[in-house]
């Protein structure tokens, strides 16, 4: 392998669910203007057409596909698992960047774990775990095919630290840490290291799910969003766009011994005791 293809992903063919979000979204937009040939899966129509009218916009004469399909419904990934393959003959990432939370599997400052919404906690498990492991179930036979593959779970700062009110989130992403290193075994074993597993563990990145709980209407940061600032040594919110080095890292053949580990992007989050 020479030097100048290490971090080539031209024609790549890259499935990335929950491509109308704000982070997912963002990656899916970057690997478009990189040449690779990305399929945005979501599963609001109209979402899906405002995120491939964008995606257009930034990386004009892109190759890209619109997929309307829930990640908790298999019939419909099979679907675009097939128009995928019917198109572009192969896949050769899968990025699981779907997830999300609910109020009822949060505890907020005037309630107790007692009051949990316990049918809202498993919908949070089901959209991030299940999300994450159907949707590679589903692909999975593809991506060994290609011969040499790569997935992207996302995981989150709240995996392995005890982050207050996110109960239902924070257990969802501890399991898709454990469920990335048990695959990448796994397919490891299974492929000879053609299929690399890893996830993606983002600090604090404002979006639309957490503007409200992290600043108020005029910008200025609530009590938890001081906190959060506090905790993290750069002392800001991380950028979408500052996600897009680690996973072009991690779809590269530059990465190619790399598997069942997490890359952080935390701004130092995760390694301050707040001390």
């Amino acid at each position: 392998m020479s030097n100048s293809s290490l971090f080539q992903l031209t024609d790549k063919v890259i499935v990335v669910t929950g491509a109308t979000g704000a982070l997912a979204g963002s990656a899916a937009d970057y690997l478009a203007t990189q040449g690779a040939r990305v399929a945005y899966v979501g599963r609001t129509q109209s979402k899906l057409a405002a995120a491939l009218a964008m995606a257009r916009t930034l990386a004009p004469g892109a190759e890209i596909l619109g997929l309307l399909a829930d990640v908790n419904d298999r019939p419909s990934l099979e679907r675009a698992r097939d128009t995928v393959l019917a198109q572009w003959g192969r896949v050769d990432a899968l990025i699981n960047g779907a997830g999300g939370n609910q109020p009822g599997a949060t505890i907020p400052p005037d309630k107790s774990f007692t009051d949990l919404d316990f049918n809202a906690f498993r919908e949070v498990v089901d959209l991030n775990l299940g999300g994450t492991v159907l949707p590679t179930l589903v692909f999975t036979p593809a991506l060994i095919a290609a011969g040499s593959a790569s997935v992207i779970n996302y995981s989150s700062a709240s995996a392995t630290r005890a982050i207050t009110r996110v109960v239902g989130y924070s257990a969802a992403k501890a399991a898709v840490e454990n469920f990335t290193r048990w695959l990448a075994v796994e397919l490891g074993r299974h492929t000879g290291g053609g299929v690399r597993v890893n996830a993606l563990v983002p600090g604090f990145f404002l979006g639309e799910q957490n503007r409200r709980l992290l600043t108020n209407a005029d910008g200025s940061l609530t009590a938890r969003g001081e906190t959060i600032i506090r905790q993290t040594p750069f002392g800001r919110f991380g950028e979408a766009v500052e996600l897009h080095g680690a996973i072009h890292f991690l779809l590269a053949d530059a990465s190619r011994f790399v598997t069942g580990t997490t890359v952080v992007v935390d701004g130092g989050f995760g390694a301050f005791s707040g001390v």
